[in-house]
């Protein structure tokens, strides 16, 4: 439920937001009047000390999330290479068997620009069933080639078709790679935990508003990180520009 949920990052910035005023509000409503001038400075080290740590574990759940990013990118980026340079090669078969993979190839592009534009499932569903069956047909005919005259000529085209399904294997693994749910949990109970302390801290007759500043700061943090860590449902998406200006060049 957790993962779906991370699926859309407006929410989870929204949720977060309400979460962690109401952990400030409850620690605000106890109240630190209730500790000594001594105890109050212990308490600030250890107040102090929590967020740092959850400072460290945002930075390092930012540094997953981008880098995760950057690979999904690349790998648009690979793709587009593999099936550009198949592409050309597939020119040294005979005519007939060049020319349906020349539009097979089209299609396979074609149906690869979709999966990094679509948010609909049903359409992501269709387009990788529609995907497999193009790799199917493909990988068919180079290897009938290779099989009737294995040249090196024919062995280049078969490895050219290898790259290209190899490149849309290693484009799935990216975008299933995301930040681990555990992560996530973690990240919210040390949240939590810090804007219950910082109420707790804020103690009578200092005003309230001083607690609206982290639940914000923190959901805004957390919705950004959770918009980076999803390929489909939030703002920052890998853009198919290699792949669509490859598809220029082939019309």
């Amino acid at each position: 439920m957790m993962r779906t949920a991370l699926q859309y990052p407006i929410i989870i910035g929204i949720a977060c937001f309400f979460v962690l005023l109401l952990a400030a509000k409850l620690g605000d409503r106890v109240g630190s009047h209730r500790l000594a001038p001594k105890e109050l400075e212990e308490f600030n080290l250890v107040l102090g000390a929590t967020l740092t740590l959850l400072g460290l574990i945002v930075g390092f759940a930012f540094s997953m999330a981008v880098g995760r990013y950057d690979q999904r990118k690349n790998y648009e980026e690979e793709e587009a290479n593999a099936i550009g340079t198949e592409y050309v090669r597939v020119d040294l078969l005979p005519t007939s068997d060049a020319d349906k993979l020349h539009a097979l190839l089209k299609q396979y592009l074609t149906h690869r620009i979709v999966f990094f534009q679509t948010r609909n499932k049903e359409e992501l569903a269709t387009v990788n069933r529609e995907s497999a069956d193009l790799q199917n047909q493909m990988w068919s005919m180079v290897a009938a080639a290779a099989k009737t005259q294995p040249t090196p000529v024919n062995a280049l085209v078969v490895a050219g078709m290898n790259d290209v399904l190899n490149r849309q294997g290693y484009t799935q693994a990216a975008w299933w790679n995301r930040i681990p749910v555990a992560a996530w949990a973690f990240m919210f109970v040390i949240a939590i935990c810090c804007n219950f302390l910082q109420g707790y801290a804020s103690g009578e007759g200092k005003g309230r508003r001083p607690l609206l500043v982290l639940p914000i700061i923190l959901a805004v943090a957390f919705l950004l990180l959770a918009d980076l860590d999803s390929p489909r449902g939030g703002v920052i998406r890998v853009h198919p520009q290699n792949l669509m200006a490859l598809q220029q060049s082939l019309q």
